[in-house]
């Protein structure tokens, strides 16, 4: 296996697995905690969460058969952005700090950048 689509199917799988953690928190300890809102928030975390790990194990799975540098750039951006978009929603939706709201925006445009090169490196990909 390729070193590239390793380390792209390991982050994915830890990903994954950071989100069945969070969601199972937010379902089973959070719940009664949280206001009706922290708790949408959080559920949104969880949700943007998962559908971009889940993007990341297509990411990898694809790298195996082809690394075009923009692909290695795509999944590090897709990792920022769930960091930074998923992972100030979890701190802001259980009572962190205020100025914690300007780092989804910003992870949200990783997100997009990254699916965006994404679809490039794919595009570029000789057929």
């Amino acid at each position: 296996m390729n070193p590239i689509a390793k380390n792209i199917l390991v982050t994915a799988g830890l990903m994954l697995a950071l989100g069945t953690i969070f969601g199972a928190i937010g379902t089973h300890a959070l719940r009664a905690r949280l206001t009706p809102d922290q708790l949408g928030v959080f559920e949104t975390a969880v949700r943007y969460h998962f559908y971009n790990a889940l993007g990341l194990l297509a990411i990898g799975a694809v790298a195996l058969v082809a690394t075009p540098p923009a692909l290695r750039w795509a999944a590090l951006l897709i990792v920022i952005g769930i960091g930074l978009f998923s992972g100030a929603l979890y701190v802001v939706s259980l009572g962190g700090p205020r100025f914690l709201h300007v780092l989804p925006p910003v992870g949200g445009v990783a997100l997009i950048v990254g699916w965006v090169m994404f679809a490039v490196a794919i595009w570029r990909v000789p057929t």
